[in-house]
């Protein structure tokens, strides 16, 4: 395995480009087999998950082809509707295949997620949102088991689960409706950026969709889609983390090619903390300031503060002049992070779904160890800023979501590298 070694103290400066989102070209690839024709998807970024994504198509019977952040997918020639676990296990987003293998043949075998370190996501709404569409669907040997032998057909879905809305879930029962007899309204649909591109290129495959955007989406059956063009949106988490980035070293950093309307209740609590935020229509800059003020924090589903940012800024109020709250509404137990933040210094306590961070006056650098994704970028961010060097160890979690991370903050002037950890 690999860790990241970075000596603290760099104040960073400069610009960087968004890639494309994540959590947007997941779902829209998995929707892309709802045809026999060709999609070409432009902005894809180079993670891991993207290229896990890629393997289950090919191993479905799609032809793909990745090259320079574009794919062109053929999926005229899959011939199997199974997704075994050996895929499943490394990349829980494989379930948006689920919905688009339903909608597509009428049938899927799906072996079912594992769990997660940020906490239970159960499945009960991707379940509860497909039987309504027609599917009977049973648990066999750890699959789910689906089909629909009787036809889909369109339904009232109210799709809101223990802690809101379902962002994957709303996008399986959107990729079914759109190939079900008739009228389909979700109430309480996931509103996020990424559904919202999801939606977008249904509609451009053909699918006829209203209220794109908001909690209540209809969505009127068609009986046959298109392969279509189209370009994945910025990811607003990979933005929201550089902004951090740059504010926590007290440096000035822009993110171009972003969309700042995607990061409305970020962009409000940073302001409140006394950094500077500048915006215009494609790109935000941020300019830090000695220290901050304290903030709370409550996490929840768009527009809400994103919880995929809840581990960054928790790095970043770390150093705050005060004490703040943060109150993670979406997974309760997602604070793991919070102990490795405490090896270099921070002062962070939890209670339940609540972690009280007061602010230090400085972090050291020290050995510490990524448990997900977004706590990797959490504990990077803390040790650009810590005293001395820090070692990040178990990487391998940032590259699932973050392209080319560690060269575009050695472009903004950091001191980070990667090297083979021994020790693992």
């Amino acid at each position: 395995m690999d860790k990241f070694v970075i000596e603290g103290g760099k104040i960073l400066n400069g610009s960087i480009t968004a890639s494309g989102a994540k959590n947007s070209v997941l779902p829209i690839l998995a929707a892309s087999i709802m045809t026999d024709s060709k999609s070409v998807i432009h902005g894809v970024p180079k993670l891991q998950d993207v290229y896990t994504m890629v393997k289950i198509l090919e191993y479905l019977g799609a032809k793909v082809v990745f090259k320079n952040n574009t794919i062109e997918i053929d999926p005229s020639t899959i011939a199997r509707y199974d997704a075994p676990y050996e895929f499943v296990k490394t990349m829980r987003a494989s379930i948006s295949l689920l919905g688009p293998m339903v909608a597509r043949a009428g049938k899927a075998r799906f072996s079912l997620p594992g769990g997660c370190v940020i906490g239970p996501r159960p499945i009960d709404l991707h379940i509860k949102g497909l039987q309504k569409l027609g599917v009977d669907i049973k648990i066999e040997d750890g699959f789910i088991v689906a089909d629909a032998k009787n036809g889909l057909k369109g339904n009232y879905i109210f799709l809101a689960g223990a802690f809101g809305s379902s962002v994957l879930a709303t996008a399986n029962v959107m990729c079914v409706a759109a190939l079900s007899k008739g009228e389909t309204v979700i109430e309480f649909a996931a509103c996020e950026p990424e559904i919202t591109d999801l939606a977008n290129f249904l509609v451009k495959m053909g699918a006829k969709i209203t209220g794109i955007g908001s909690p209540c989406i209809i969505i009127n059956g068609v009986k046959k889609l298109k392969g279509v063009e189209h370009k994945i949106i910025p990811d607003r988490i990979e933005t929201g983390t550089f902004l951090l980035a740059g504010a926590i070293t007290g440096g000035r950093v822009t993110v171009e090619k972003c969309q700042p309307m995607h990061l409305g209740a970020f962009i409000e609590r940073l302001t409140e903390t006394g950094v500077q935020v500048k915006s215009g229509k494609n790109y935000i800059t941020v300019s830090g300031i000695p220290r901050w003020k304290p903030v709370d924090v409550v996490t929840f589903a768009y527009p809400g503060f994103p919880t995929d940012l809840q581990a960054q800024m928790m790095a970043f109020l770390s150093l705050a002049d005060g004490v703040s709250v943060i109150t993670e509404k979406v997974f309760p137990e997602r604070f793991i992070h919070a102990g490795e933040l405490n090896r270099l210094g921070a002062n962070i306590q939890l209670d339940g779904s609540k972690a009280i961070v007061k602010g230090v006056e400085k972090l050291l650098g020290a050995k510490v160890m990524a448990s997900d994704l977004r706590a990797s970028a959490a504990l990077v961010l803390a040790g650009l800023v810590a005293e001395g060097r820090t070692e990040v160890s178990r990487i391998y979690h940032l590259f699932r979501g973050y392209e080319k991370f560690e060269e575009k903050l050695r472009a903004l002037g950091a001191s980070i590298k990667r090297e083979k950890d021994t020790l693992q």
